[in-house]
């Protein structure tokens, strides 16, 4: 598929730069300044604001809403009604503009459905926050967290699943270690 999809009831403002492949399904608005990559699906009534970056392949269920200061890189999943915010301390009555909080969603993550990502907190490679989490602080890369707040459920895959006790993935057979800084990572690089 080299061109995009666009439904003719989404509203793609000028500006936008929609990559090669990229289906844009219906009543999904995106915004002035947004930069999606090559073969992502977006769901409908998705709303993604000025300023966000979505790297390729991607895929952003219905109802998703992602505001500006949200980076996603490539192979990020988003699932349905999950939500990012960008001020830590909203008044309708003050704007808050110049204190929008960065979130990097990083390369192969998993937001689960109707999740909450809080602002200035970033969400780790191959990490998964489970449906209906509400995240208050970094997650590390190939860890599950879940509940309100989000807390360390267990290590995951690659490929999604957890890790058993000996930080091996009994589906697909990758095998990970902890570092002496306490970072998860794969035993075999190239993975």
């Amino acid at each position: 598929m080299d061109k995009n999809f666009i439904h003719p009831t989404a509203i793609v403002d000028q500006g936008a730069v929609i990559g090669d492949g990229t289906r844009v399904w219906h009543w999904s608005h995106i915004m002035n300044n947004v930069t999606v990559g090559c073969d992502c699906n977006i769901g409908e009534n998705a709303f993604i604001e000025n300023g966000v970056e979505i790297g390729n392949r991607v895929k952003i269920k219905n109802n998703v809403a992602i505001y500006t200061g949200v980076k996603c890189e490539d192979d990020v999943f988003l699932g349905p009604n999950c939500v990012f915010t960008n001020v830590i301390n909203p008044r309708s009555f003050i704007e808050r503009k110049a204190e929008f909080k960065k979130t990097i969603i990083k390369q192969g993550a998993t937001i689960g459905a109707n999740a909450t990502i809080v602002c200035g907190h970033n969400i780790g490679q191959y990490a998964f926050v489970g449906a209906g989490s509400v995240v208050v602080k970094d997650v590390p890369d190939y860890t599950m967290v879940i509940g309100n707040p989000a807390r360390f459920h267990a290590y995951v895959c690659k490929c999604g699943k957890k890790l058993n006790t000996n930080m091996q993935c009994m589906d697909c057979g990758r095998e990970y270690k902890v570092s002496e800084q306490g970072a998860v990572c794969p035993v075999n690089e190239d993975d």
